[in-house]
């Protein structure tokens, strides 16, 4: 996942803030809500980590002496690696603390219905490591944004590297590669795995086996005893925190 940056985020900020200038100046701060999963199995999956960085760029423009003039005022959320709880909570620090921008988001699966919502209240969002194109194709949101590639673009990007490296690295040709693309079935996982089969599929690799199951999977066995079958050299497996330490700690044979 991409980290945010110091940069990318006062410029998100700056945009925010010019839509909201007369309310700003009366109160010389910024209220910014960020919402990350600090408990719950995202947590260690990389939520926590973005908070912290998230964080220290706040920190970093204020320090700057803050975005036009205003100082930043983070207020933070936990999502508890659960959409209901993101949602309520995006609710919460819209409705309640007033807070002029929302900000952070590590799943998709929370992007998606948050982004719509805060879309149509019309209050802005700047999503930092959330990259499903379910958040943002075809919806024409005016108030959501992000600064990272699409997870097509992360499908097509791993299924060309495999063509790049099949002679030089595997000994064969493009056709003669067995690939197997495994993902959760959340907007994340779904939708890398889209740009995995249509780019596979295009540079003429082979796929053997294609499989979605459920982000709250406890058991893989049947999707491994598939892929033991199936004999793939290489595997695109989308996935997230605790579903992927799952597939790697069952016994593969």
């Amino acid at each position: 996942m991409l980290k945010p940056t110091a940069g990318a985020l006062a410029l998100g900020l700056a945009a925010a803030l010019a839509a909201s200038a007369p309310a700003a100046a009366q109160q010389k701060e910024f209220k910014v809500g960020v919402i990350y999963d600090l408990t719950g199995a995202y947590a260690a999956g990389g939520s926590q980590a973005a908070a912290i960085g998230t964080q220290i760029a706040i920190d970093m423009i204020n320090e700057r002496g803050g975005v036009e003039g205003y100082k930043i005022v983070a207020i933070n959320a936990d999502a508890q690696s659960k959409t209901e709880v993101a949602i309520n909570e995006a609710e919460r620090l819209l409705n309640d603390e007033k807070v002029d921008m929302l900000m952070g988001f590590f799943s998709s699966a929370h992007c998606v219905p948050v982004a719509a919502k805060v879309d149509a209240a019309k209050k802005f969002m700047w999503m930092n490591v959330c990259v499903a194109s379910a958040v943002l194709k075809d919806k024409n949101l005016k108030y959501a944004f992000r600064g990272q590639v699409h997870s097509d673009q992360f499908g097509e990007a791993s299924c060309k590297f495999v063509a790049e490296i099949a002679q030089s690295k595997l000994g064969k040709d493009v056709k003669d590669v067995r690939v197997a693309i495994v993902h959760e079935d959340g907007p994340y996982g779904a939708g890398v795995a889209k740009g995995n089969k249509e780019t596979c599929s295009a540079l003429g690799l082979n796929i053997v086996h294609e499989e979605g199951y459920a982000a709250t999977a406890t058991d893989l066995s049947a999707l491994i005893t598939k892929l033991r079958r199936a004999r793939p050299e290489r595997r695109r497996h989308p996935g997230t925190n605790p579903e992927i330490p799952l597939f790697l700690r069952q016994p593969k044979g």
